[in-house]
């Protein structure tokens, strides 16, 4: 099975080099596209189940023996991102396909979007897989890149302008981490993950407490935490609606992944558990009360987004198998709930013309398939029971109430208050946009929504639902993947020889 796991990296890539060849062909373009995204999505299905089942599925690169040469590790965790991430890359390629992105018009030239879409997906599943710091980095880099095109898609004047600052924040947050790695070079001869998991135990407290605050620094720019998330709201709303989409689903996680990986394998025992958990109340907080007072639906799912960010964060400054369970479950779930209500969104302005609810009203009447298509991610959003989302939540706020303490207490009412405000900002939502009286840009007679951008936002709303329906062993997943990264040493002894220290 360890053949399996470069695909979800090469896949992509070659896919892209392909569409790039195909560029006066966009129909061709898109069956290559689609068919790269479902076959990664079949191997991300497979190595879950290994993972699962077996252990980490570790490849070595070249045959270049670890910690020597490149090392690729599937284990659950970064299996089951892979999965969930091809599941909605795919998703959101069908919509793109749909709406028409990348072919005619000022969205940009047909070569310029799918093989950008496919290193952007490459990217994102290198980072999942990386197995030492500098590859993780070279993840980072391959996804930024992309990103730096598709957010600027079109070419506009707002697109550019707010593109430079994604651009000049992405550049910061990767030199920052470039910076961590060479200190964790020069510190520990090593940057294999598995290696360093025992050689940053070795190290004076002061310097391991800098290497650790300086890749925290790193990823929290990257996952958009307070107060380092100001970029964001401005940035995502005015990309088209798939790139937005993919943006707000996936490329938040992955920094919250880093996170994740490096505060569990690298430097266990919660050290900075109380800046974490002062970081993820703040973000949850500041977040919601941005969303709240928005009156553009994209701005204000773009708050919200940073605020959901900070229930990751708190499961992971519990340091608990059910808070790094329950962070595990969260980012699954609001990866996929928050790419669909970005596709509603989209399909919203294409419907009304505008996403500013100022303008807009009526749509539950004129368009009822859309206000089922927003109600239902937007109730999962803000934990409403049984959903997935009320059940992630409960998770994490269960976790914090047997840590105990002051601390942990404060957060548990932060997570609950950001939850009933998030239900406050979607509810408003609803009541304006779709359940009053119709305004100017949405009076004029219904169009008929494309059916492949319907097709697709429906099939992540579904995938959500079935989050919810398949809950146990979703947690069960979860919970042996956070097993795994408490214990460190399935990792460990997946990947290195036994007589390498």
């Amino acid at each position: 099975m360890s053949a399996l796991v470069p695909l979800p990296v090469v896949v992509p890539l070659l896919g892209a080099a392909l569409t790039l060849l195909l560029s006066g062909r966009p129909r061709l373009q898109r069956w290559v596209s689609v068919l790269c995204l479902s076959s990664v999505l079949v191997v991300a299905a497979v190595l879950l189940v290994q993972a699962y089942r077996f252990g980490p599925v570790v490849v070595q690169v070249g045959g270049w023996p670890a910690p020597v040469g490149i090392v690729l590790v599937a284990d659950q965790l970064a299996a089951l991102m892979v999965l969930v991430s091809s599941a909605v890359t795919l998703c959101v390629l069908l919509y793109s396909i749909g709406q028409g992105r990348g072919e005619t018009g000022e969205t940009a030239p047909v070569s310029i979007f799918h093989p950008t879409y496919l290193v952007l997906t490459a990217g994102v599943t290198n980072a999942f897989l990386a197995g030492d710091l500098f590859n993780l980095f070279v993840g980072f880099e391959i996804l930024l890149a992309a990103s730096f095109v598709l957010i600027t898609l079109g070419g506009t004047e707002v697109r550019l302008r707010t593109g430079s600052t994604y651009v000049v924040v992405s550049i910061l947050s990767s030199l920052l981490f470039l910076s961590a790695v060479g200190l964790v070079y020069a510190a520990t001869g090593t940057l294999n993950m598995a290696q360093l998991a025992g050689r940053l135990d070795a190290l004076p407290s002061g310097v391991r407490l800098t290497l650790q605050l300086t890749l925290l620094l790193a990823f929290g720019i990257k996952a958009a935490v307070f107060p380092l998330s100001a970029w964001l709201p401005d940035s995502y709303p005015t990309a088209p609606a798939p790139v937005t989409a993919v943006f707000a689903g996936l490329l938040t996680k992955v920094g919250v992944y880093a996170i994740i990986r490096t505060e569990t394998l690298l430097f266990p025992g919660g050290q900075v558990a109380t800046l974490l958990m002062v970081v993820a109340g703040l973000t949850m907080v500041v977040g919601i009360l941005g969303a709240v007072a928005q009156s553009d639906l994209k701005r204000l799912l773009s708050f919200t987004l940073v605020s959901h960010i900070g229930y990751m964060i708190f499961g992971v400054a519990l340091s608990s198998v059910a808070g790094l369970s329950g962070a595990i479950f969260y980012v699954v779930h609001h990866i996929t709930i928050q790419t669909t209500l970005f596709l509603v969104a989209g399909l919203v302005e294409e419907r009304a013309g505008s996403t500013d609810l100022r303008r807009i009203g009526g749509l539950a009447r004129i368009a009822p398939m859309l206000g089922v298509l927003f109600f239902v991610p937007a109730m999962n959003l803000a934990g409403i029971p049984p959903f997935s989302g009320f059940l992630g939540k409960l998770g994490l706020l269960q976790a914090g109430v047997a840590a105990g303490g002051t601390l942990p207490a404060v957060l548990v009412a932060a997570g609950t208050l950001t939850s009933l405000l998030t239900l406050y900002a979607a509810s408003r939502v609803w009541n304006i946009a779709f359940w009053r009286e119709p305004r100017l840009a949405t009076a004029t007679p219904p169009a008929r929504l494309p059916g492949l951008m319907v097709g697709a936002t429906t099939a992540l709303v579904a995938l959500g639902v079935l989050f919810t329906l398949l809950a146990g062993p979703l947690f069960q997943v979860t919970a042996d993947a956070a097993t795994d990264l408490r214990e460190r040493t399935p990792y460990v002894r997946a990947v290195l020889p036994r007589d390498v220290p």
